[in-house]
């Protein structure tokens, strides 16, 4: 028996291992990670003095990343023979990602599974970014509240026609609000979640800072 585990474990161990370095463009559908930006500036962006934390950028939800994605697991670092995005395509994405260090970082991840040149990688996650509404009762707030998890995922709802409960996740991270991931197809369009994505965080008294 105890050989029997050893050998399950070994196989997933591999399965997970293989997740990385996949054939690009081979993945079911796509995460899109909203990040909202009080809550990453507070958790770790102040520490590090990011820019994007400062006050005159006006930052809510910004875009963290479009992630090809399985229905169980997702590719990453995949070996592509596309050409890296330039210094301008990463700096033109900082508009919605606060950073152009988090473009780059995206495409080396994530956007070399998508099966795009760069520049089309980029495009689709601006188009799937501009696709949500992004509630703007969150960012009408002036203090720090705390809430329901639920509360934050009704409003993208509400926001948001065609778009289900199984279609996104509200993750928290530290006690705060950190991300809504919504799945879409490959034709960025509203499909429900794999296992391993609807994973909601249950907090009642999620800390949510507003935009500064």
């Amino acid at each position: 028996m105890r050989h029997l585990i050893l050998a399950a474990l070994t196989a997933c161990l591999a399965t997970f291992a293989a997740a990385e370095g996949e054939r690009t463009g081979e993945f079911d559908y796509y995460v899109l990670s909203l990040s909202w930006t009080p809550s990453w500036c507070a958790i770790e962006g102040d520490a590090r003095g990011s820019d994007q934390c400062d006050p005159r950028h006006d930052f809510g939800w910004t875009l963290h990343g479009l992630w090809p994605q399985f229905h169980r697991g997702w590719p990453s670092y995949c070996p592509t023979a596309e050409r890296p995005p330039s210094r301008r395509m990463t700096r033109e994405m900082a508009d919605i990602m606060g950073s152009s260090g988090l473009a780059w970082h995206q495409w080396k991840k994530h956007g070399t599974c998508a099966g795009l040149p760069a520049e089309r990688y980029y495009d689709a996650s601006r188009t799937a970014y501009d696709k949500i509404t992004r509630p703007e009762v969150l960012r009408q707030l002036t203090d720090p509240v705390r809430l329901p998890v639920s509360v934050v995922e009704a409003a993208f709802l509400r926001d948001n026609p065609g778009l289900e409960p199984d279609m996104i996740t509200i993750t928290c991270k530290a006690g705060r609000i950190q991300e809504a991931r919504i799945c879409l197809s490959k034709s960025l369009d509203f499909v429900p979640c794999g296992r391993d994505v609807v994973r909601d965080c249950t907090m009642d008294n999620a800390l949510l800072d507003p935009v500064r």
